[in-house]
């Protein structure tokens, strides 16, 4: 039912598309080159699959459409919370994005950061791959992008340099590094922490410098980064907000290609999306957390919360979610809601 009704909505995406050519496209409207925007590197899973879709499009099409990829968001100077405006300019062509760093311009994305919103991967597939996932896709179509794909940086677990966090209180006052979305600094302030906004790039530099104490991110992302060498001896595992990506084309390049070419973007962009969401998992499941167990061989110490540990923070931040659940929408909310509990 999920795979028909995605279907479906690419097949829209198609149709809508078409509504905005004047003309047939041909391959003299085809630009040498291609860029790509995508926060982190292909050592990464997300930056993987930024590169692996550039690559299928380059295999698919017969080189017809090439793509460079540019990581570090490096097309923006770095600025992730730009990198969404320059997609619509068409400063950037395409991009795997993370809704939280396109969530400052597009308001329902900050479903995704609703605090202790999703519990687990079949709730985040519950959202990405059902009614809310569509919906989302309409909006960004509307924002002169054709969303194709969904892909995932993960759960953003939180690690820190000073001491194990297990209650709320052991986070006040401790200084986190935290992306630029208003959201999240919301719900650290909420928790009585000290958070700051940087990009990633600066964040590694901080965190050794003892700048901040702190940072957020999936355990994929930890672990690649070598954050254990930045002084991040203490991670907890809350699972508070999980971290979807779109792959996405600005929408007058998509214009530009022939509906074959289209079409064989658009299935490069699935797959790709697919073998990502698996590697951004891999180590870390029921079953497999082999990934869990390099980390702590790094001298990491992990802390694994109890529901009645984890629900403090919950209810320690839901007047956050309260307030930002208005801001993103009440029905569609409701609509996560449910279809998280239909999971």
């Amino acid at each position: 039912m999920q795979k028909r009704r995605f279907t479906a909505l690419i097949a829209g995406l198609f149709a809508s598309a078409a509504l905005g050519l004047s003309m047939p496209a041909t391959a003299q409207q085809y630009k040498d080159e291609y860029n790509l925007s995508t926060v982190l590197g292909d050592a990464f899973p997300w930056g993987w699959g930024a590169q692996r879709w550039a690559d299928l499009v380059a295999e698919k099409t017969e080189g017809r459409i090439k793509i460079k990829v540019y990581p570090g968001t490096s097309l923006v100077s770095g600025d992730q919370t730009k990198e969404f405006t320059a997609l619509r300019q068409g400063i950037i062509d395409m991009a795997v994005g993370s809704t939280i760093n396109w969530s400052p311009q597009v308001k329902e994305l900050n479903l995704f950061a609703l605090p202790f919103l999703m519990p687990d991967h079949k709730a985040i597939d519950a959202l990405t791959q059902g009614r809310v996932g569509a919906k989302m896709f309409e909006i960004l179509a509307a924002r002169d992008v054709v969303p194709l794909a969904w892909g995932e940086n993960g759960f953003r677990e939180v690690s820190n340099s000073k001491k194990p966090i297990r209650t709320p209180e052991d986070v006040k006052g401790m200084k986190v590094r935290v992306v630029g979305s208003p959201l999240f600094l919301a719900t650290f302030n909420a928790l009585g922490a000290n958070p700051t906004q940087m990009s990633w790039a600066d964040a590694q530099p901080a965190m050794a410098t003892g700048a901040v104490d702190g940072q957020e991110n999936p355990l994929a992302v930890f672990n690649a980064a070598k954050l254990h060498t930045v002084g991040q001896k203490h991670l907890t595992l809350w699972g508070y907000v999980a971290d979807p990506l779109i792959f996405v084309v600005n929408k007058k390049v998509w214009n530009s290609w022939t509906e074959a070419d289209r079409r064989l973007v658009a299935e490069a962009a699935q797959q790709a999306a697919t073998e990502e969401i698996a590697r951004a998992r891999a180590g870390i499941s029921a079953g497999d957390e082999s990934l869990l167990k390099e980390i702590e061989a790094n001298g990491v110490s992990v802390v694994r919360l109890s529901d009645a540990e984890r629900d403090a923070f919950r209810q320690a931040t839901a007047g956050v979610y309260k307030e930002w659940a208005g801001r993103v929408g009440g029905d569609l909310v409701k609509q996560a809601e449910e279809d998280i509990a239909k999971r």
